[in-house]
C-alpha cells in the first residue's frame, strides 16, 4: 500500500526554504506535492530579482540548440528548477528524488480535500524586507500563465 504524499501549500512561504525542505524529504524517499507554486515568495527587491532572471535568460549557446540551457518561465517549472538545484541530479539518487516531487499551479481537484503541511521556518511573514512572488516574476520575464 503506497504512502500518502507530503502535501505542501506554498502560499506565502519563502521559496528557498521550501525547496531545501522538499529536497531533503525527497532524498529520504518521500513523495512530495507542492501546491500554489505561483504564490511562493522570493526575498529581495523586485528590481534585483527580475534583473537577475532576465540576465539568466540571455544565457545561450552558439552551437547545438539541443545542448543549450532551458529557462523556466512558468511558476511550477521555476519552483521545480529551484528544487532540482538542491539535489545531486547527476547521480541516481538525485534523479529518483526529483521524480518524487510534483509541483502544481493552483490546487488540482485530487488535492482539494487533503490536508496540507505548513513549514514554520519558511513563513514569509518573518521577512522584514521586500519580496516578490514567483507568479509576479513569471509575468515579468515572459510567457503568461493562468491556472
Amino acid at each position: 500500500m503506497p504512502k500518502e504524499p507530503l502535501i505542501i501549500d506554498a502560499t506565502n512561504l519563502i521559496l528557498g526554504r521550501v525547496a531545501s525542505f522538499v529536497a531533503k524529504r525527497a532524498l529520504q524517499g518521500e513523495e512530495v506535492v507542492i501546491l500554489n507554486a505561483e504564490n511562493a515568495v522570493i526575498s529581495g527587491t523586485k528590481a534585483n530579482i527580475v534583473e537577475e532572471a532576465k540576465r539568466r535568460l540571455r544565457t545561450r549557446t552558439l552551437g547545438s540548440q539541443y545542448k543549450a540551457p532551458t529557462h523556466p518561465r512558468r511558476p511550477d517549472t521555476y519552483v521545480r528548477r529551484v528544487i532540482r538545484g538542491m539535489l545531486p541530479r547527476r547521480k541516481p539518487k538525485g534523479t529518483t528524488a526529483l521524480k518524487r516531487v510534483r509541483v502544481y499551479i493552483g490546487v488540482p481537484e485530487e488535492y482539494r480535500e487533503k490536508s496540507t503541511v505548513r513549514i514554520p521556518d519558511a513563513e514569509a511573514s518573518k521577512l522584514r524586507y521586500s519580496h516578490i512572488t514567483v507568479g509576479e516574476l513569471s509575468e515579468e520575464i515572459g510567457r503568461p500563465w493562468k491556472a
